[in-house]
């Protein structure tokens, strides 16, 4: 029986779970600086460790509703293409282990670019399901190229 573990994260009152191989680090919130001429989904950038990284709201991305900051809101840290790309959302609470019988493919119902990126949904309990995403593939070629233009 194969495990992975998965950084568990909100989205309103969704969870979602990205491989933990995938996540850099895990941060607080900062304010981004906004930049000109970019899609809405792009808060700006950020400082990340010396290098200015872009900073994606991932709510909006996936037209989850407009972000609300508090206490609890978070950077997560991602390479993409050899960049750091950093994507607010709205919790990060914990890691889990989930087994592949666990795991069920992404619904059929879903279809388009959504479905490229839901690797699956977990089932963890009786009631709780955690949607596993690859946050590498949520955007678009097109959009991964605007980012890497955005070199600053």
């Amino acid at each position: 029986m194969a495990e992975n573990q998965y950084v568990v994260f909100k989205l309103g009152k969704s969870e979602f779970g990205i491989d933990i191989m995938n996540v850099k680090e895990i941060g607080p919130y900062e304010e981004a600086v906004s930049l000109p001429d970019t899609p809405s989904f792009i808060e700006g950038v950020i400082n990340y460790r010396g290098k200015v990284i872009p900073v994606i709201n991932l709510k909006k991305r996936l037209n989850l509703g407009e972000k609300n900051i508090t206490k609890d809101t978070r950077i997560i840290v991602i390479t993409l293409n050899e960049k750091e790309v950093g994507f607010i959302v709205d919790e990060a609470s914990q890691t889990i282990r989930v087994s592949d019988e666990q795991i069920d493919p992404a619904p059929s119902f879903i279809s388009g670019v959504d479905k490229r990126y839901i690797s699956g949904v977990g089932k963890l309990d009786d009631k709780r399901l955690l949607i596993l995403i690859d946050l590498e593939k949520v955007l678009t070629d097109d959009e991964i190229d605007e980012i890497e233009k955005l070199e600053v």
